[in-house]
């Protein structure tokens, strides 16, 4: 999925706010914003969002000598996410379709996702989540895939959010029987986007059979090499920006909030529907 003009001005905003996590300091604001128009005016933008992303956010750290803006924001949302699990957990057990009620949750903690904006309704989102339609309804194809006993990949999105992936995965497990988990995280920090060690806080690496795959310098998920390892696993993403990056292949099944107008129209769907597709 590419880039639209849509996108340049979000770009502008998530660099300001990333600065303003980063730093307190105005003038390193005002420095990094001016750094980040001059390079969007000067760069080709056919490119994926995430790639521009990429590049955007490189800027932020570069310049405010903060690797990882984020942290604060990742370990709130990884802890309030951590008190709401056993009530999570409770509605699955409790629900006719587990598999289903869980997915809806998943997408539900999609949420929380500061490339969009820093401001959301997680219990909002979770209500939400539980009782309206799917925008597209692929859970049928999921359903069957899982039947498979394939091992699964599962390409994780934003901290906070996956302790709702770890509520699917271990629900998964208690129903299906999948030969092993590969979990995808992010080498290094990129917005609030999952880290081994985001991973490790929420406790994912507790769930049997799981081993972690990091992308990054080596293995982009653009790359031949990861879309390989894509196809060769019953592959779960989660996230908009993994739809941005990854739209194109076919046996992904994607699963998240639309939050964006862009994705949106790419979809054909409504603004905060639910999406479980298959690509």
């Amino acid at each position: 999925m590419k880039a639209a003009l849509d996108c340049i001005h979000c770009f502008q905003r998530q660099a300001l706010e990333a600065a303003r996590m980063a730093s307190d300091d105005l003038w390193l604001h005002e420095k990094i914003t001016r750094e980040v128009m001059g390079k969007l005016l000067a760069m080709d933008w056919d490119k994926r969002p995430t790639e521009i992303s990429g590049i955007v956010h490189g800027i932020v750290k570069e310049i405010s000598g903060n690797a990882d803006p984020y942290k604060r924001v990742k370990k709130e949302y990884n802890d309030i996410a951590l008190k709401m699990y056993l009530g999570l957990e409770k509605i699955v057990k409790n629900s006719q379709d587990p598999i289903q009620t869980a997915v809806r949750l998943a997408i539900a903690g999609n949420v929380i996702d500061f490339a969009v904006s820093s401001e959301f309704d997680l219990d909002g989102a979770i209500d939400s989540a539980l009782a309206r339609k799917f925008a597209i309804d692929d859970m049928p194809a999921l359903k069957e895939e899982l039947e498979s006993g394939r091992e699964i990949l599962y390409i994780a999105d934003n901290a906070g959010e996956i302790v709702f992936d770890r509520l699917l995965l271990e629900t998964i497990l208690s129903c299906y029987s999948p030969r092993k988990i590969k979990f995808v995280v992010k080498a290094s920090p990129v917005v609030n986007d999952v880290t081994l060690d985001d991973a490790r806080y929420v406790g994912i690496d507790k769930i049997p059979n799981l081993e972690f795959i990091e992308v990054g310098p080596g293995l982009e998920r653009t790359s031949g090499k990861f879309k390989e390892i894509v196809e060769n696993n019953l592959t779960i993403s989660k996230g908009q920006g993994n739809y941005e990056a990854l739209s194109e292949v076919e046996t992904i099944f994607f699963l998240f909030m639309v939050k964006c107008m862009v994705v949106a129209r790419d979809l054909e769907v409504g603004m905060g529907g639910i999406v479980l597709k298959r690509g």
